[in-house]
């Protein structure tokens, strides 16, 4: 179904991205003020000045626009991670300290965060290149900040695959009230430690 409905497209003209990039914008901070709920179709649209259907042609719901706005937050993070870099002295500091700036950041911004949570558990199979895009994004931050020579090993990945899930449940027990802030960074140090048990002369 979802290689159907997301055949292999044309790279967007410039009006194109400028267009898209509104969108974004407008659907970030509609999420900002009120989360979720607050980002209605209908006010995006005008919001971005585009019209309704237009929008409904760059994105077919409000779960895909919001999953593509966490995407869009996620790229803005991972540059200016790279451009002011962890400086811990082992992978599993790195990570730790670089999983705990973007959280500082989404945290900033409870609505939106909530917003992009919220829309990332309600998608469906028809979501899944949005979703598999953010996945390859965190991905990519935590990578940079293992700061690896070469390839990472299968087990590398695989700790970077539960280190992902554990930050993406520390957001929702955060939002929803149920752990707070220092918890959520034991628990991602804790985690993170799983990196340097899997390196190469860790054995």
């Amino acid at each position: 179904m979802s290689s159907a409905a997301h055949p292999a497209s044309p790279p967007l003209t410039e009006r194109q991205e400028a267009r898209r990039r509104r969108i974004l914008h407008a659907s970030a901070q509609l999420a900002s003020r009120g989360g979720f709920d607050a980002v209605q179709m209908r006010e995006v649209a005008e919001a971005a000045g585009v019209a309704l259907g237009t929008l409904y042609r760059y994105f077919p719901s409000k779960v895909h626009l919001l999953v593509a706005t966490m995407q869009d937050q996620l790229q803005h993070m991972h540059t200016t991670l790279r451009k002011r870099p962890p400086a811990g002295e082992t992978p599993a500091e790195r990570v730790a300290e670089t999983l705990m700036r973007a959280f500082r950041a989404l945290q900033r911004e409870p609505h939106l965060a909530d917003a992009m949570v919220r829309a990332l558990t309600f998608a469906d199979r028809s979501v899944s290149p949005e979703v598999d895009t953010v996945s390859r994004l965190t991905t990519a931050i935590i990578l940079d900040a293992m700061g690896l020579d070469g390839q990472p090993t299968p087990a590398q990945l695989s700790a970077v695959r539960v280190i992902e899930h554990t930050w993406h449940s520390a957001l929702i027990t955060w939002l929803s009230g149920r752990a707070s802030i220092a918890q959520v960074k034991i628990d991602i140090e804790t985690v993170c430690r799983l990196i340097d048990l899997t390196a190469p002369d860790a054995a």
